[in-house]
C-alpha cells in the first residue's frame, strides 16, 4: 500500500464482521499477532474484548473491527535474553499521526458503508481520529455522543475535516488498558453496561 510506504510499520489488517452491525468497533492499531494473522483483536486483549462483548448478549459475528492503522507500528529496541546476550526485537508502539492520515481513507470508506447501530472507539487513537486531538477517552468513555465526526478532506489531502451529518458513538477504553492499569477495569464494565443499555433501547 502506497500511503504507508516508508514508515515502521508491518502486516495489513483488514476491517471484519458484517455491513449492518450491532456496533462498529474502532480501535488503535494491530499488534503482533494480528499482524502475523490478519485478524482483528485476537490474543489476550481480543479475549478482554469478546468478555466485554459477552456481557452485552454480543459475539464477534454481531460486530464490525476496524482500526485507524492497519499495519502494525513497531519500534526495535534490545532485549537481554537468560544468557545475557542483548537482541534486537520489534515491540509494538502507538501509531504516529502521519500514520493515521495514511491510513484515513480505508476508515473514511467503512465509516461511509457500514451502518452499526453504535459507534464504539476503545481508546484514545480511535476516538481522537474521529472527534480530533482535544477528546480524551478519560474523560468521555462511557458517554453517549451525537456529533459529526473528522474525515479526510481528500486523498492528496492531510487536512481532516467535518462532515455533515451526525454520528452516534460511545467511547471506551482498549481492551488492554486493563493489564497495565488495573482500575480501568471497572471503567470498562460500566462503559460496557451503558453501551448494552442503549442498544437494548434501540430493539422497542
Amino acid at each position: 500500500m502506497e500511503r504507508i510506504e516508508g514508515y515502521p510499520v508491518e502486516g495489513f489488517v483488514k476491517g471484519k464482521g458484517p455491513k449492518k452491525p450491532s456496533i462498529l468497533l474502532i480501535g488503535e492499531a494491530p499488534g503482533e499477532n494480528e499482524a502475523i494473522k490478519g485478524v482483528p483483536f485476537i490474543g489476550r486483549a481480543g479475549d478482554e474484548l469478546s468478555m466485554s462483548l459477552a456481557s452485552i448478549g454480543l459475539t464477534r459475528d454481531d460486530v464490525y473491527m476496524t482500526s485507524a492503522v492497519r499495519s502494525r507500528p513497531y519500534v526495535w529496541r534490545e532485549k537481554r535474553g537468560k544468557n545475557g546476550e542483548l537482541t534486537q526485537r520489534k515491540y509494538n508502539r502507538p501509531p504516529t499521526q502521519s500514520e493515521v492520515i495514511a491510513h484515513a481513507p480505508i476508515l473514511d470508506f467503512e465509516l461511509k458503508n457500514i451502518v452499526p447501530q453504535i459507534i464504539v472507539t476503545l481508546g484514545n487513537i480511535g476516538l481522537q481520529r474521529l472527534l480530533g486531538k482535544e477528546a480524551k477517552v478519560s474523560i468521555l468513555h462511557g458517554q453517549l455522543l451525537e456529533q459529526p465526526i473528522r474525515h479526510l478532506h481528500s486523498l492528496d489531502s492531510k487536512e481532516f475535516v467535518w462532515s455533515k451529518e451526525s454520528y452516534l458513538l460511545i467511547p471506551t477504553y482498549h481492551p488492554a488498558s486493563v493489564f497495565y492499569r488495573p482500575s480501568n477495569r471497572d471503567f470498562l464494565e460500566q462503559d460496557w453496561e451503558n453501551i448494552g443499555k442503549y442498544l437494548a433501547e434501540r430493539k422497542f
